[in-house]
């Protein structure tokens, strides 16, 4: 899924998908010009596009401007030759979602697209699926679809459709009854999409399995080095991939604007920084939908839930080489002798307990007691020894501490061959080339 943070560049898109006179040309020029001046106040990038149907079907196309003024002046002179006879909605739809696609290829930015509609559109049911298997993908990439519906009719045909289509992207659909308030309206979508925390469904977020292709074909491969460019990884800074220590993993780069990673590295940024399949992100610096090969994926997956491997011979530990204690302490070495000798029997055992006391560090030390098992022969059963510390009063117990307890470091399992650089796992030799894997 893409990262829900805030995004401060966008592009309104105006459709004007009017046939007839309810709102007068000169009135939406108006509205347009003084939408641009209020946004200017939210100190955001911000460009425009306009999309309008002439007769016969002909289409013109406005995107990326920086103002509003060529987009007043094709609607001043293409007004009268606009397509009057039906509407068109879901064919430039169509041809705006198509743009977004394009461009979120290349870097994100919102797409705030801005319908005027006065007619319900004729077209077949096949045409509405269509379009709205299509705003499903949109919202994945910022795309905000609105539209303000002009006529003084209190019902039309196609209201639930239209409904159905804005709320898959986070818009809605306004009603102006009145060519008074149509500026006010408009107005009112001024605010940033993003700046308004909307609570989803989770299942709303989750991408279907049949539209992995699609974004597939959306996404770029890395692209090889230029005999110029500087083999180090944007990720880790280093020219070694510190995740495998292999020469063979190669660092590849980002076309649109020449970030570098590791193999490995993508793979750990693409596992958590994804669109919502784990081998497709976007790039750390300009945006840019990237995929890396879906199965390494996988096996790094993989690698990373698998239980760690034990090495049983470097488990095989005497018991009596735990951490312990032992009974035969060296008196000189405290330079105190032993104040007290206990012995306590115990009739539901033969086992015999034996308290020591010791002062370390003189007489003003710190005083250590020690018990210990020992059976009828007089042998300290090391595995059950406890130390009593004393000190100002309070009394700490330690158990003993198993080496069997601790954990061995996880092995790799996945291997970069460093002739051909083919990935192996759990194996001596290369499948491809046959080369030795140390």
């Amino acid at each position: 899924m893409f990262k829900n943070i805030s995004v401060n560049s966008e592009e309104f898109i105006f459709y004007l998908d009017l046939s007839k006179d309810f709102i007068k040309k000169k009135n939406l020029m108006k509205s347009i010009t003084a939408f641009e001046k209020e946004k200017e106040k939210f100190h955001s990038v911000t460009t425009y596009g306009l999309i309008m149907f002439q007769k016969k079907e002909n289409l013109i196309t406005i995107y990326d401007q920086p103002d509003t003024e060529i987009i007043s002046k094709t609607i001043n002179d293409k007004w009268e030759s606009r397509e009057n006879d039906k509407s068109f909605l879901e064919n430039g739809l169509f041809e705006v979602l198509a743009y977004i696609f394009t461009k979120s290829k290349e870097n994100r930015k919102n797409y705030r697209v801005i319908v005027f509609s006065d007619t319900p559109s004729g077209l077949s049911e096949e045409y509405h699926h269509a379009l709205y298997d299509l705003l499903l993908k949109a919202k994945f990439f910022d795309a905000f679809i609105d539209i303000i519906r002009v006529g003084d009719e209190k019902f039309f045909t196609d209201d639930v459709k239209l409904k159905v289509m804005t709320s898959e992207t986070k818009g809605g659909v306004f009603y102006c009854n009145d060519p008074k308030i149509f500026q006010d309206i408009l107005s009112s979508l001024l605010q940033n999409k993003n700046e308004f925390s909307v609570i989803l469904p989770e299942e709303d977020d989750e991408f279907l399995d049949e539209d992995k292709l699609f974004y597939e074909k959306l996404a770029v491969d890395l692209i090889t080095l230029d005999p110029e460019d500087e083999e180090i990884c944007t990720i880790c800074n280093q020219a070694l991939c510190p995740i495998c220590e292999a020469h063979s993993d190669e660092i590849h780069k980002c076309f649109n604007c020449d970030a570098k990673y590791h193999l490995c590295c993508a793979t750990k940024h693409s596992i958590t920084n994804n669109i919502g399949f784990k081998h497709i992100f976007r790039c750390i610096k300009c945006d840019t939908l990237l995929k890396i090969d879906e199965e390494f994926v996988d096996l790094i997956i993989e690698e990373e839930n698998e239980e760690p491997e034990i090495d049983d011979e470097a488990l095989e530990v005497d018991v009596e080489s735990e951490i312990i204690i032992s009974d035969e302490i060296e008196l000189e070495d405290f330079g105190e002798p032993i104040a007290q000798e206990e012995t306590e029997y115990s009739e539901e055992s033969a086992e015999t307990v034996v308290t020591k006391k010791v002062k370390i560090g003189g007489f003003f030390g710190q005083e250590i007691e020690i018990k210990s098992n020992s059976n009828g022969n007089g042998i300290s059963q090391s595995s059950s020894t406890i130390i009593n510390m004393q000190e100002e009063g309070e009394t700490m117990t330690k158990e003993p501490i198993s080496i069997t307890a601790l954990k061995p470091p996880k092995k790799k399992t996945i291997k970069l061959c460093q002739i051909c650089g083919e990935t192996v796992r759990n194996a001596g030799t290369c499948p491809t080339c046959g080369a030795r894997i140390d």
